[in-house]
């Protein structure tokens, strides 16, 4: 890594996981081999971790977070599954748009291949017991035509997530990479984007 090389914003729920610091130094490791500096959202926080836990705290954070992705180049971003449901975080697809409104190229990665129709089916088999029902077209002609039991539509099909995140993922010129392995993921997320960014590999 050089002194030009590109910040790229790294985000996703992985800033909750065990041993979250540890995980960025490495994808910061692998970015610094793609010609990439990662940036992860810890990085602007110091001064924020120091408050006390409360609704000032987090709103520190969330301005943190802001002022990196406005000085970054670009972003890479984990679409995981969030908390055992189908979708992902809320707070990086609101990053994910952001980015988008910025103008700055982006690329996703996921260890979860499942189309979205999938994961929300099994998280209702699994966690309520319940099956998804034939919803009738007219009440969705064009976006699905599955509902979970409370009626709600099953969106996005074809994609991984809610088709906002995916798409807006597309609208900056990227797309998503699948691998089990979350660092295998992440490097071909990480390469895709190294390339867009006229890096050398």
């Amino acid at each position: 890594m050089t002194n030009d090389s590109p910040s790229v914003y790294l985000a996703g729920d992985l800033v909750f996981r065990p041993n979250a610091l540890a995980l960025f130094e490495q994808l910061k490791a692998i970015c610094a081999e793609l010609g990439l500096n990662g940036v992860a959202p810890f990085d602007g926080q110091a001064e924020a971790r120091e408050l006390p836990p409360g609704r000032e705290t987090i709103l520190a954070f969330v301005r943190a977070d802001r002022a990196l992705m406005d000085t970054c180049a670009a972003g890479i971003f984990c679409i995981d599954p969030f908390r055992r449901s189908a979708d992902m975080d809320p707070g990086t697809a609101v990053e994910i748009g952001y980015m988008l409104g910025l103008g700055k190229p982006m690329e996703g990665y996921t260890v979860d291949g499942r189309l979205y129709g999938e994961k929300v089916r099994d998280y209702w088999r699994n966690a309520w017991g319940a099956p998804l029902v034939p919803r009738p077209l007219s009440d969705a002609p064009t976006s699905g035509a599955l509902a979970d039991s409370d009626g709600m539509l099953v969106h996005s099909d074809g994609l991984l997530q809610n088709g906002m995140v995916e798409g807006f993922i597309g609208l900056s010129g990227g797309s998503v990479a699948i691998d089990a392995d979350l660092t295998s993921a992440f490097r071909e997320a990480a390469r895709r984007l190294a390339r867009r960014l006229g890096r050398r590999l």
